[in-house]
């Protein structure tokens, strides 16, 4: 018995050590991948493996990055604005929409498989009619990507807000809480894991919405660089294009996991510090 109790037996120190190991281990090699995709993309051109018409070497997209960069930073400024006014509703709105659908039973049926159903909907053949609602400026792009963004958002949202327990909205209705204040008061904080998930799906779908439209039929921003490099066969251009759309979504989804950190560094914190608050 004592023999099983040894092998059994594993001290705390050497449990963290092992995940600290495991974390290392995973991190190297993440960075490792990382810098064999980037020297694979510098030799392999190089070495004529591959036709430079179809991939350019790293550093002849970074050449063309640096030798247009004024017309890339004006071109990204346009797609900044257009995905930020976008994602301020399709998010904003999908968030509120969401909450107020997976909370209401009688709305929930009566809705969510419209939304559903629109969602499955492949709106990039509905481009068109936005263009010639709203023409081919911002105004299109920015109402094409905030639908885009939209749906996966209130779907997510709403089935977050479905999960929560309902006997803190009945605590919230009895001590007279209008319904707006039971959804921003209860079901949201409730929701958070879920809403933070929804937000980071329906952003990364207004991003490629708004570059899809600029792509499709636009005359600024850094789809339509994209889609003009194309046309012209430089394709040091489109890959240089290419990485600042990379760049703009990985930040994003970056951004959106550093808010998940400290929300849930918060409540963390919130549960270590109740027995200590306790009686």
């Amino acid at each position: 018995m004592a023999y099983d109790q040894s092998v059994t037996h594993v001290p705390r120190g050497s449990e963290a050590s092992v995940g600290m190991s495991l974390e290392t281990k995973a991190r190297i090699c993440r960075y490792a991948i990382i810098a064999a995709v980037i020297a694979a993309w510098e030799i392999v051109p190089q070495l004529g493996l591959v036709p430079r018409l179809f991939l350019p070497s790293l550093s002849s997209t970074l050449a063309m990055l640096m030798a247009h960069s004024g017309d890339f930073a004006v071109q990204m400024l346009v797609t900044l604005q257009e995905v930020g006014m976008a994602l301020v509703f399709a998010c904003g709105f999908g968030i509120l929409f969401g909450l107020w659908v997976g909370s209401t039973l009688t709305v929930r049926k009566a809705l969510l498989p419209v939304v559903s159903a629109l969602f499955a909907v492949p709106l990039v053949v509905l481009y068109p009619l936005f263009t010639a609602w709203f023409g081919i400026g911002s105004a299109s792009k920015v109402v094409f990507a905030s639908v885009y963004g939209l749906l996966p958002t209130v779907l997510g949202t709403a089935a977050g807000a479905q999960t929560i327990d309902r006997q803190l909205t009945q605590a919230a209705r009895s001590m007279g809480a209008t319904r707006l204040q039971q959804i921003l008061w209860v079901t949201l904080p409730a929701s958070v894991p879920t809403v933070l998930a929804s937000f980071r799906l329906g952003g990364a779908l207004v991003i490629v919405g708004v570059v899809v439209a600029e792509m499709m039929m636009s005359s600024a921003g850094i789809g339509f660089l994209l889609s003009k490099y194309r046309t012209q066969l430089n394709s040091s251009g489109v890959f240089a294009a290419i990485i600042l759309i990379l760049a703009l979504a990985i930040g994003f989804d970056l951004a959106v996991q550093a808010i998940e950190r400290r929300w849930a560094g918060g409540v963390r914190n919130k549960a270590a510090r109740r027995p200590a608050d306790a009686p």
